[in-house]
């Protein structure tokens, strides 16, 4: 039956057959390696008094680790450093993919409307349900962790939606929460009805990924090389499963953000203003880098609180005055810990620059990565000496 119609032209995937194949192979490849059930299973299984005892991530993957705290920490103190920079570490990656499911949805609205894009659809419904699962394995861990070292959330938090703050210890206030959420709304709706911005999201989305495969392969390794693959920790195994399934989602980001975009017209003055507020904004978001964390781009002034209530708890049994001296000390001067997370914030800002080599619209200031690129360890020194005078 003869189905050529003398429609006007519309963007057509198919057309250019390099990028259908590549997604098709990318989407094929995840469904076949899909590890839901592995981390379905093992956060079904996850019980903390079975491995409290012993390393979850390689030992420089811990919280504060190379600063005063992790010196003076004893060998029992040290392994809840580890643990804890897992709970801090995946409870950010929850609040990042409860954004990325809207942002997924929203997106295939965008793309499903035009020919042959079916494909791409299929592709992001796979992932936001793997998504899901990775949500539920982190808070399975997390919420145990905490119950047992604190009977309260400390780095967690009850499940939330999908326009709160993206980092969960950022430079806000009531004011730029409140905008940032009005943000994200209003692209939502724009990128529902506009193939560009669709697509345009999955170059901020391989931005972001970028960033958690620079820290996430390294805590895979954690498994990969483990000498009992069997008995591992189950938090090492879910790390490993996650990077897995995100090493996809990178795939996926980059091809459409990179290729699919260009099977489309060429964007409007509008359509690029859009897109270039939405990088701006992850390198504001990026800015910071935390000598609590390294890999996190946490604002430290925000978690102030949490880490003295860590500090002040059994674990490590200070009293307020020790435990502001050494929130000073780790805070306030430099240590090898600072520099390893600035060197991790280095990183990023060269792999952001050369991701963003082949985005011809991006705005110089993207491409380079000014913003982000500015921020300096003389700077994290001054910001903290006066917000923990504040504190």
């Amino acid at each position: 039956m003869n189905t050529n119609f003398t429609d006007p032209k519309n963007n057509t995937l198919l057309e250019n057959q390099q990028v259908y194949r590549r997604l098709e192979i990318n989407y094929t490849r995840n469904k076949k390696q899909d590890h839901t059930q592995l981390l379905d299973a093992a956060a079904a299984a996850f019980r903390y008094e079975d491995c409290r005892d012993e390393y979850w991530n390689p030992e420089e993957f811990s919280l504060f680790y190379g600063t005063p705290l992790w010196e003076q920490a004893s060998v029992s103190q040290r392994v809840i450093l580890n643990q804890l920079y897992w709970v801090a570490y995946y409870s950010q990656i929850i609040s990042a993919e409860i954004a990325t499911i809207l942002f997924n949805q929203t997106s295939a609205a965008g793309l499903y409307a035009l020919e042959d894009f079916r494909l791409v659809c299929d592709m992001l419904d796979l992932e936001s349900a793997q998504e899901r699962a990775h949500i539920n394995a982190f808070k399975t861990v997390s919420n145990q962790v905490e119950a047992a070292l604190f009977g309260k959330r400390i780095f967690s938090y009850p499940m939330r939606g999908p326009f709160a703050e993206t980092m969960i210890f950022a430079d806000t206030n009531a004011l730029k929460a409140w905008w940032k959420k009005l943000q994200l709304r209003a692209f939502g709706m724009l990128s529902s009805d506009n193939a560009f911005l669709a697509c345009q999201y999955f170059t901020v989305r391989g931005l972001r990924t970028l960033n958690g495969k620079l820290v996430q392969h390294k805590l895979s390794n954690y498994y990969q090389h483990h000498a009992d693959k069997e008995n591992a920790p189950i938090p090492a195994k879910i790390s490993y499963y996650h990077f897995m399934d995100e090493s996809f989602h990178f795939n996926s980001s980059t091809i459409v953000g990179h290729d699919v975009v260009k099977c489309l017209n060429p964007p409007t003055d509008f359509e690029k203003f859009a897109a270039n507020l939405g990088l701006k904004g992850c390198q504001k978001d990026h800015y910071n880098f935390s000598v609590a964390i390294n890999g996190i781009f946490w604002y430290d002034p925000a978690l102030y609180p949490a880490i003295y209530q860590v500090l002040r708890s059994p674990v490590f049994g200070m009293d307020d005055g020790e435990a502001k001296q050494m929130m000073r000390l780790c805070f306030t001067e430099e240590s090898d810990g600072l520099h390893r997370s600035y060197q991790t914030h280095r990183e990023a800002v060269a792999s952001y620059q050369a991701y963003l080599e082949k985005v011809d619209y991006a705005w110089q200031v993207n491409k380079e990565m000014s913003l982000m690129a500015a921020n300096s360890i003389p700077k994290y020194l001054a910001t903290q000496k006066r917000a923990l005078a504040k504190f």
